[in-house]
């Protein structure tokens, strides 16, 4: 009998706080996902073309802020930006301080994948297009870049994925996003587990969704190579 009325309770509080915990991930998971993206993708990509530029003080710079944020915790990076500029004056809202920190973050990560990408096409596709004309800039837009966006789909829809779940850190510089408020559903029905693991479940949800639109993407791009 009690543990009818406990599976009772737990089955009710799970099915409350579901659309809850959903809705907190639409509204902030989901924008903070893909704002951050967006942006580290806009910052990776010249990232990337300062360390092949060959112009030693880009090359210089660039260097030094993926050393940086490949180098440090993530986890601190958003304590320094959320909990850390107020004592130098400067203040940020939790969601901009979480935009910016994952930005700064998957920047880094993601110019490594885009200098890579550029890198693997061989040198004589270079060759070619200069060959009949092409200044580096024109050569980089028709020729490289489309080759290199083909290479760099697979390692960026990894990172995009994990970028979802790494937004669950935006809750410990107090982002409402689905962790913490799933963290705020545990602390008030004391049924930590459950609710976790409830969590995890939107969490895999949202993945395993973009894990299936990564591979109609591969596979679109596969045909278009193929054709």
């Amino acid at each position: 009998m009690f543990l009818d009325e406990r599976a009772e309770r737990i089955i009710g509080i799970l099915s409350d706080s579901f659309f809850p915990i959903l809705k907190a991930g639409l509204y902030f998971t989901v924008p903070l996902t893909l704002i951050t993206f967006i942006l580290g993708l806009i910052l990776a990509f010249f990232t990337a073309i300062a360390r092949i530029s060959g112009i030693k003080p880009l090359v210089v710079i660039a260097k030094f802020y993926v050393w940086i944020f490949r180098g440090t915790p993530l986890l601190v990076q958003l304590f320094i930006l959320f909990y850390g500029l107020p004592s130098a004056g400067i203040t940020l809202d939790p969601f901009p301080a979480a935009v910016v920190g994952f930005t700064l973050n998957k920047g880094a990560y993601s110019s490594e994948i885009i200098r890579a990408a550029i890198l693997s096409t061989p040198k004589g596709q270079w060759e070619a297009a200069y060959s009949i004309g092409m200044t580096r800039a024109q050569a980089m837009r028709r020729i490289i870049l489309p080759q290199a966006i083909r290479v760099s789909v697979p390692p960026l829809g990894n990172s995009f994925i994990s970028l979802v779940k790494d937004t669950s850190l935006a809750a410990t510089i107090t982002v409402t996003e689905m962790f913490q408020k799933g963290q705020q559903v545990a602390a008030a029905t004391y049924e930590p587990l459950w609710l976790y693991i409830e969590v995890a479940f939107i969490y895999l949800m949202f993945s395993t969704v973009l894990s299936y639109g990564q591979s109609m993407l591969e596979r679109r791009f596969d045909r278009s190579v193929a054709k």
